[in-house]
Parts: structure tokens; C-alpha cells; sequence
């Protein structure tokens, strides 16, 4: 899935294509694409058509457009949505499921999903502009509204293990797997040390490495280990290049040269240098809090 560099890239140009454009007509195929949009594909379609593109907006891992008047379109690119910039006359996409039109007769958005974990959804805004559907997701590293000193004291609250808290969003959004190892990585942390047993300096250290990483990544246009994840213009990102644990087991750690181990955490791959970020001596179960 996606994780927030990969979507700022995708809002950034999202943002130079559709902002202040009017949307002139919505294709819909299918129910899935438009199933968090209770009312139906049919419904969806008909009330964004004739809507301005205010703003393109992002937090965490969530997208959306600012119709104005409070009303969002909520995009959730799942696990491989895409959003492409595509000339109208332009062959159909195999695993096309949404198509918007523009007043102004200009390129075409498509929305592409070939596993259809995706989909749009038309959802009121907050007085902050953010859709109260996400509302209980936290502001992201990246944002503003980011309060780094409360995020600390809302990770060092809790006894589970840290990477486990990196990857809450209702703490801190937008980091996933890759760049919760990145961030552990650079702060020298394994991600089964409780988060409270780290002292608030090396909590902050190492939320700053996570945006650093993350920063990093946004500069090489994401992380793609395969064609699913794009930009509109349909290029991928190459900071897979650049990373020093996650997906590197067995190759040397660019600190140390010890090779890096791959463990499971949270039923996923999980990679970390055994001796740059040595194991807790006592771990907490598995869900324990």
C-alpha cells in the first residue's frame, strides 16, 4: 500500500493537473469503486459533475479534493490505485474504474485499480478542511498541524512496541512498514522495544528520522517495488534504492556490515540490523498494551 511520500507524490501532481479545473462529467464502472459512497455510483457521479477543484489535500495516507462549500472527494488508492493524466482519445486502462472530465476540455483523470481495494467517496469537510470520515486519523509528520512534543508524550504512553505505535494512525499517520524500519534503522531502535521504556529525546529522535526518511523519499518520487504504484504521469519512484533495512535481508548494513535480518512483526516482513538495533531482552506478547 501506498504510504505517505508515495501519496504526496500523487497530490503534488493531482494539484498542477485538476486544481481550480471544473469537473464536466464522472464515468463510474461498477459498484466497487463507489461502495464507501453509500448512495451508489450513479448518485456519486451526478453530484460531482459541474463541481470546481478547489485544492488537492493529503493527510496521511488519505487524498482528497476540496469541492468547496465543506464537500470532499475522499480518493483511497488502497493497495494499487492510480490516477493517471491521460489524453481523452487515449486507449482505456484494462482495470479502468473511474474517468473525470473537464469543462475546459483538457487532459482527462483516470483511475485505475487492478485490485480494487480503492475507491471515492463524497464526504463533508471539518471547519479545517479535512473530512470528518478520516477524522479520527492524526495529523502527519509532514503537516502543520503536526505537534511533535504531544506526539512524544502520546508514544512514550504506551507499552506496546514501538513499531507497533509508528504504525497507529490515530498517534501519528502516514508511516507504514518501509519507513517505520527506515526511521528504527537510523535511530539505532528495535521495533520491539516497548515505546515506553524509550525516553522522550530518543522518542523525538526518532519521529525526526521517520520524517527525515520520508522527506527523502518524497525527493525521489517514493518507494515502488513494482508497476503498481505510479505518479500521474504513470513514472515510478526509485528510493527503494536508498534504503538501508527494509527489504535488504542478508545484504550488509550500511552502518556496520553486519547482514540484515528479516523477522516477522504484525504478520508482515520486518527488517532491522541485529547488531545496530539489538533485540529487548524481554518482549512483550504479541497485541499486549
Amino acid at each position: 500500500m501506498p504510504e505517505l511520500p508515495e501519496v504526496e507524490v500523487v497530490r503534488r501532481g493531482l494539484a498542477t493537473h485538476v486544481e481550480g479545473r471544473r469537473l464536466a462529467s464522472v464515468e463510474l464502472r461498477g459498484h466497487r469503486v463507489a461502495r464507501r459512497h453509500l448512495p451508489g455510483p450513479e448518485d456519486l457521479a451526478a453530484r460531482l459533475a459541474g463541481r470546481r477543484v478547489a485544492a488537492v489535500r493529503r493527510r496521511g495516507k488519505y487524498l482528497w479534493w476540496d469541492l468547496e462549500d465543506s464537500v470532499g472527494l475522499l480518493l483511497h488508492l488502497g493497495m494499487s490505485g492510480q490516477l493517471l493524466v491521460e489524453d481523452p482519445a487515449a486507449p482505456d486502462e484494462k482495470h479502468l474504474h473511474a474517468r473525470f472530465g473537464f469543462a475546459d476540455d483538457g487532459p482527462e483523470l483516470r483511475f485505475v485499480d487492478q485490485r480494487t481495494f480503492g475507491g471515492l467517496a463524497l464526504v463533508d469537510l471539518d471547519d479545517a478542511g479535512v473530512p470528518l470520515a478520516i477524522g479520527h486519523i492524526a495529523p502527519d509528520l509532514l503537516e502543520p498541524a503536526y505537534d511533535r512534543a504531544a506526539v512524544v508524550r502520546r508514544v512514550k504512553a504506551k507499552d506496546s512496541a514501538v513499531k507497533r505505535v509508528l504504525l497507529d494512525q490515530t498517534v501519528v499517520s502516514g508511516i507504514g512498514n518501509i519507513y517505520a524500519d527506515e526511521a528504527l534503522w537510523r535511530a539505532q531502535v528495535h521495533g520491539e522495544r516497548p515505546a515506553s521504556a524509550l525516553s522522550k529525546p530518543r522518542i523525538g529522535l526518532l519521529l525526526d528520522h521517520a520524517a527525515e526518511v520520508m522527506r527523502e523519499a518524497l525527493g525521489q518520487g517514493g518507494t515502488s517495488f513494482d508497476a503498481l504504484y505510479v505518479n500521474v504521469n504513470g513514472a515510478s519512484g526509485y528510493f527503494d534504492r536508498s534504503l538501508a533495512a527494509y527489504g535488504q535481508a542478508g545484504r550488509p548494513c550500511p552502518r556496520c556490515g553486519t547482514p540484515i535480518r528479516r523477522e516477522q512483526f504484525m504478520n508482515r516482513s520486518s527488517f532491522s540490523c541485529p547488531r545496530c538495533q539489538p533485540r529487548p531482552r524481554r518482549v512483550r506478547a504479541a497485541g499486549s498494551a
